[in-house]
C-alpha cells in the first residue's frame, strides 16, 4: 500500500468583518415638542380634576349619610322627649301630692332615707337622648358644609338636649344634700326637686319639640 505523502495544508482563518451600526435620527420640529408637552400638561390636570371630582363626590356622599343619620337621631330622641315628659309631669303630679300630704312626706323621708321612689317610681331620668350622630357631625366639619340657618338650629337644639339631661344630676345634689334627711325640711326639698324637674326638663320640652321638627325639615331640604 502506497503512504500519501502529500501534505495537507491548514484552513484558512475566518475574515470577521465589522459591519458599523447606523444610527438613525429623526428630525423633529418645534410644532412636535410643543404638542407633546401639551398633551402631558393636559394629561396631568386630566388626573387632578378627575381626583378631585372623586373627592368631592365622596365629600357629598359621607356628608349626606351623616346628616340622615342626624335626622334618625333627632327622631329617636324626639320619641324619648314625648315619653320623658309624660312621665315628668306624673312625677311633677306625685311633688304636688306629697306637698299637700304630711303623710307622703313622713313616707318620703324615714329613718335617714330618702325614698325617691315615692315621687319618681321609674328613677330620675326616665329616657336618655342620644348625641353620637351629632359628635360625629361636627368632628367631620359638619359646620361648613351646611347652611349657616341649618347649623344654628342644630346647635340650640342639641343644647337643650343636653340641658335636659341635667336632671338627674341636679336632682341628685338636692337628695345628695344632708338637709334632705331632715324631715323638717321635706317640703322645702321637694319644692326644690319640683324647680328642677320644670327648669331643666317639662318647661323646655314645648319649644324643643318644634325645634326638631324644624331641623329635620331643613336637613332634608337642604340633601
Amino acid at each position: 500500500m502506497e503512504e500519501n505523502n502529500e501534505i495537507q495544508e491548514p484552513p484558512a482563518p475566518a475574515v470577521v468583518t465589522h459591519t458599523e451600526k447606523v444610527h438613525v435620527f429623526a428630525e423633529r420640529n418645534w410644532k412636535e415638542y410643543i404638542g407633546e408637552s401639551l398633551l402631558i400638561v393636559f394629561s396631568v390636570l386630566l388626573a387632578l380634576f378627575t381626583t378631585e371630582f372623586i373627592n368631592k363626590q365622596h365629600e357629598k356622599e359621607n356628608t349626606r349619610a351623616i346628616l340622615e343619620s342626624i335626622v334618625n337621631e333627632l327622631t329617636h330622641n324626639k320619641q324619648h322627649i314625648q315619653e320623658m315628659q309624660a312621665y315628668n309631669l306624673k312625677v311633677l303630679a306625685n311633688i304636688d301630692s306629697a306637698l299637700i300630704s304630711k303623710n307622703l312626706q313622713n313616707e318620703l323621708v324615714s329613718n335617714d332615707e330618702f325614698h325617691l321612689k315615692i315621687i319618681a317610681p321609674e328613677g330620675v331620668l326616665y329616657r336618655y337622648l342620644d348625641n353620637e350622630a351629632w359628635t360625629i357631625a361636627r368632628n367631620n366639619n359638619i359646620m361648613s358644609k351646611i347652611d349657616v340657618q341649618t347649623a344654628s338650629v342644630l346647635s340650640r337644639l342639641y343644647e337643650n338636649q343636653d340641658r335636659i339631661g341635667k336632671v338627674e344630676n341636679e336632682v341628685a345634689k338636692i337628695i345628695f344634700d344632708r338637709a334632705s334627711r331632715d324631715p323638717l325640711k321635706t317640703h322645702g326639698t321637694l319644692i326644690l326637686i319640683r324647680d328642677v324637674y320644670h327648669g331643666w326638663a317639662v318647661d323646655r320640652v314645648p319649644a324643643l319639640l318644634p325645634e326638631i321638627d324644624s331641623a329635620i325639615q331643613k336637613i332634608e331640604e337642604s340633601k
